[in-house]
């Protein structure tokens, strides 16, 4: 019985030939990403265990990303003690403020390559998953670990293989292909199990879409989310790192928990409800819903294309005078990118107010906290009570094209009424 593209990773990593679900494997670390979680736990832990002398300061990419500028003094002195780590040190690859949110950042800079193992402080870290790597998040515990010996244990994950074909509609985007197969299977759904996509639309998403795929997918549970390597997967790579890479692909016996089949060829725009990402419905079940605030922006969907395409219907509209736009791109070079191509004027002159690369409002940290029983369209990841401010504000999931409509109606809307 042949391996999935997860199995043959692990199997590498912990020097083995071959490894089966539920086996524990001591692997070793390709790249570790840190961020202000560095300075809330990590570096004390190192600290009292009296670790002074990190494993690979090449092999560590540290940033600041949640609360950027610091917005309060508490997070002001986080970011003292992670600058403070990074100098000790001596981290190669520390971005301080100046680069932008992690999961875009590391692809970016090319820390990111096909067949290699990645863990970093966040749940969203499946995201790199995009470019055949395994990449998961990892708790602070599991990361001084890791900063420490190079290595962490794994129970190798089950698979599930999500087989997803259909041309997409106009303004359907992979946001709402995430949300649709989120709601299908639940938020648990893919629990502890890595999920890896197949089909003709994985094929033809960009590099952007296949990112969100990944990103989101740690939402249904899943510890780790793969798109097998392609044509565009290794031109991306080779663009952004000369450092050599092994395209790992899934044996054609491998063996999957469980094979699901999606026809996203009629698929309608999706919204997910308060409280849950279970809560996904056609943006018809929704619409009409009076809203406050619109947030395009996050790890999830605060890349060039989300800002091209809520760009292409804001322009030349006017953001309805009730409601609130805050975009924030996801990384100085999707900022700078923007501001070429007229992105960035076309939102301020539609009435969005433009922030800096920052996770900001989705998380509720800072830059569009919302009020009591305000309702927000957001393009982030999560949309738990509380999560973006009060616990009586409500949020709405969706795409950069929902988003952007909605925020021209004043009221949850279908983008595709913008088309052509």
């Amino acid at each position: 019985m042949g391996m999935t593209i997860t199995e043959k990773i692990l199997a590498e990593h912990a020097d083995l030939k071959r490894v089966e679900p539920g086996e524990i494997v001591n692997a070793k670390i390709d790249v570790a990403m840190v961020h202000e979680v560095l300075g809330i736990r990590v570096a004390a832990m190192l600290r009292e265990a009296g670790v002074n002398k990190v494993w690979d300061p090449e092999k560590i990419v540290a940033l600041l990303d949640h609360w950027v500028p610091a917005p309060n003094v508490e997070a002001a002195e986080i970011h003292k003690i992670c600058r403070s780590f990074a100098k000790e040190h001596k981290i190669k690859y520390w971005y301080d403020m100046r680069a932008g949110i992690c999961h875009l950042v590391l692809p970016e800079k090319g820390h990111v390559r096909p067949g290699e193992l990645i863990v970093g402080s966040d749940s969203h870290t499946t995201t790199h998953g995009a470019f055949g790597a395994f990449a998961t998040g990892v708790g602070a515990t599991d990361m001084a670990i890791v900063l420490a010996t190079g290595k962490l244990w794994f129970k190798v994950p089950s698979t599930i293989k999500i087989v997803i074909d259909g041309r997409l509609p106009e303004m359907v985007t992979a946001k709402d292909v995430i949300l649709h197969v989120i709601g299908t299977l639940g938020v648990e759904g893919a629990n502890y199990k890595a999920v890896e996509f197949y089909g003709d639309t994985i094929q033809a998403l960009s590099v952007d879409g296949r990112m969100t795929l990944c990103n989101m997918s740690v939402e249904m549970g899943a510890k780790a989310a793969i798109i097998e390597p392609d044509q565009k997967t290794i031109e991306y790579v080779k663009s952004r790192t000369n450092k050599p890479f092994k395209v790992v692909k899934a044996d054609k016996d491998a063996e999957y928990e469980e094979i699901i089949n999606f026809d996203v060829s009629k698929l309608e725009p999706q919204v997910a409800k308060p409280h849950s990402l279970e809560n996904v419905v056609p943006v018809s079940e929704v619409e009409k819903t009076p809203i406050d605030q619109v947030f395009i922006g996050s790890c999830t969907n605060g890349k060039l294309e989300d800002l091209e395409i809520a760009a292409k219907i804001l322009r030349n509209r006017k953001v309805h005078p009730d409601v609130r736009l805050i975009v924030i791109p996801a990384s100085y070079e999707i900022y700078l990118k923007a501001l070429k191509k007229g992105i960035i004027e076309t939102i301020i002159k539609a009435g969005g107010v433009v922030c800096n690369p920052t996770c900001g409002p989705c998380i509720g940290g800072h830059l569009g906290v919302l009020g009591n029983e305000e309702v927000c369209v957001s393009t982030g990841s999560r949309n738990f009570i509380g999560r973006m401010g009060s616990k009586t504000s409500l949020i709405y999931l969706a795409s950069p094209a929902t988003a952007a409509a909605s925020a021209i109606e004043g009221e949850i809307a279908d983008p595709r009424k913008y088309a052509g």
